[in-house]
């Protein structure tokens, strides 16, 4: 097949795909609302099973619950008939995934877990299947055909299934109130724990920072800029932040042809300099300086001076 053959062929898979979850927006009914009360209202956990590709779909739809607060646990449709059945509580609730909802091991675990006295929900392609007739309640999933030319391979319908996890997992979210700092505490690891998590003073040099008063001359100012090397030094009176001189600011003043025996600190410095504090986060101390183009701030904590943050620290620590 020549290349726009193949990228035509591909296009139609895509939009084969997008077709089945488009028709999956008319399946959210007063049966979806009931089972997501069920869920946030239950004393116990959601126990999703399935078996082949509804398996792996139901793994990342724990994944989802997990981590936006819904306590959610994998058991295998396979597993659970063979000694896994245990892990299922008084309190759960059972949400078993399945295309057809008429495969083996599905019609031997749901009379058990019915037996066991849980309630079941069904997200099932076929609601006149034996999964539909035997559950508390039903997510439709039902799709036209695969986007496998064979209408065979699982496509559309898996991709149907992952996204009806989503919305599931998503109005749980919206009901508990999930924000970002409680999603914060389920992802302390990696780019996004860094970025919920690590504030400004966690990142910021703990050495002395970059000073100097009004009046410090020219030579005194390029030592503790230099010395510092953090591109920027703090002009500080009585304690108070009064502006700020970069490195850019030397070069500028040099251009201009002062008489640098006579330079001070506050004939140079940028009044009102951009600061943040101690205890923010620090990507919000990234995107600070990325709208105002610049490349460090003044970092306050109770209204006193700590230190400077350069745009190098975060980018470092892996924050962005």
């Amino acid at each position: 097949m020549e290349k726009e053959m193949l990228q035509d062929f591909a296009r139609s898979i895509i939009l084969a795909e997008c077709a089945a979850i488009e028709q999956l927006s008319n399946y959210i009914d007063d049966e979806f609302a009931e089972v997501t009360q069920r869920i946030f209202f239950s004393k116990g956990r959601l126990i999703i099973t399935g078996i082949g590709k509804s398996a792996i779909i139901a793994n990342k739809i724990v994944a989802t619950l997990n981590s936006t607060g819904t306590p959610a646990i994998f058991l295998h449709a396979a597993d659970a008939i063979h000694g896994d059945l245990g892990l299922v509580l008084q309190d759960d609730i059972v949400l078993c995934i399945s295309k057809s909802g008429n495969t083996p091991e599905i019609k031997v675990l749901i009379p058990l877990i019915k037996n066991m006295g849980n309630k079941v929900v069904a997200m099932v392609g076929n609601t006149d299947s034996f999964l539909a007739q035997q559950s508390d309640w039903v997510l439709n999933t039902t799709v036209k055909e695969e986007a496998c030319p064979n209408n065979l391979a699982p496509t559309s319908s898996t991709t149907a299934q992952l996204v009806m996890g989503d919305a599931l997992a998503m109005t749980l979210l919206k009901m508990r109130g999930f924000t970002a700092a409680d999603f914060a505490k389920f992802h302390p690891g990696g780019a996004l724990g860094k970025k919920l998590y690590t504030r400004v003073c966690d990142i910021m040099s703990n050495e002395q920072p970059p000073l100097v008063s009004p009046d410090d001359h020219l030579d005194k100012i390029i030592i503790e800029i230099s010395t510092k090397r953090l591109g920027a030094t703090a002009v500080v009176e009585q304690g108070q932040i009064c502006g700020v001189i970069t490195d850019g600011d030397l070069r500028r003043m040099l251009m201009r042809g002062r008489e640098l025996l006579r330079v001070t600190a506050k004939d140079i410095m940028s009044e009102n300099p951009k600061t943040i504090s101690a205890d923010e986060l620090a990507i919000n101390a990234f995107n600070l300086m990325e709208r105002n183009k610049i490349t460090q701030l003044l970092v306050v904590e109770d209204g006193q001076y700590r230190g400077v943050i350069h745009i190098h620290d975060i980018l470092r620590e892996g924050v962005v």
